[in-house]
């Protein structure tokens, strides 16, 4: 069975493959590895491998691997990627260093409040629903820029890009018709908030579309740690 270390080995050649022909720096994107629903073992095996960045979807269950490993681990930076409701954001405000699934004014206004002033501000990326599908959450192109400026309103919490999940089993024009998309929107972004430097964007199965559309972040969970159960 090939090791974690070995597909993390072949995640990052892949991510370098993509950047050299997107004539890109490789040092521009990041890997985040997702380990969703995996034990704190493999995150760990990760980890003795080099990987630092992990992404999480479920509050209770990144709760747990987070309170065993951040004494031991305390370098791991903890990414939220999830959808997060009200009645979860103070605990995600208190563990995570990130949250991509940024969608609502109320959401962030909590985060911020509920940060402890002790930490760093909370990083945060908007949601984009790129594809306009109404079964994905996400806030549509032209409401971006108004998320954007409540939450540059808050304390607590840093604006720092843009996340999306392309629409799947599409054809190759629909596909870089919508990361075209977000990459303008990406760049808009960056020029009313200089401090905008995360497009967190790409998957196993299409990080090489991704980072040709200006990626800075690919979330990468299979083909890391292997199918979900």
């Amino acid at each position: 069975m090939t090791s974690i270390k070995n597909k993390l080995d072949h995640s990052q050649k892949r991510i370098a493959h993509a950047a050299k022909n997107a004539s890109r720096s490789v040092n521009e994107i990041a890997l985040l590895a997702v380990s969703k629903t995996k034990p704190s073992s493999d995150i760990i095996e990760a980890y003795q491998a080099g990987q630092r960045l992990f992404g999480e979807n479920y509050v209770q269950e990144a709760e747990t691997k987070i309170n065993e490993l951040s004494k031991q681990y305390p370098d791991i930076e903890w990414h939220f990627i999830g959808p997060l409701q009200s009645n979860k954001t103070k605990t995600v405000a208190h563990i995570f260093n990130w949250v991509h699934t940024l969608e609502r004014e109320k959401i962030a206004t909590r985060l911020s409040q509920q940060r402890p002033k002790d930490q760093a501000p909370i990083n945060v990326c908007i949601q984009v629903n790129i594809s306009a599908e109404d079964t994905k959450s996400g806030v549509l192109q032209n409401e971006v820029i108004t998320l954007a400026k409540h939450i540059d309103g808050l304390n607590n919490i840093q604006l720092r890009g843009l996340m999306a999940i392309p629409s799947a089993n599409v054809g190759e024009a629909q596909a870089r018709l919508e990361l075209s998309q977000l990459q303008a929107l990406f760049i808009k972004l960056k020029v009313i908030y200089p401090q905008v430097d995360t497009l967190s964007v790409g998957m196993s199965q299409d990080l090489e579309f991704a980072v040709e559309y200006g990626s800075t972040m690919v979330r990468i969970g299979s083909a890391i740690f292997g199918a979900r159960k």
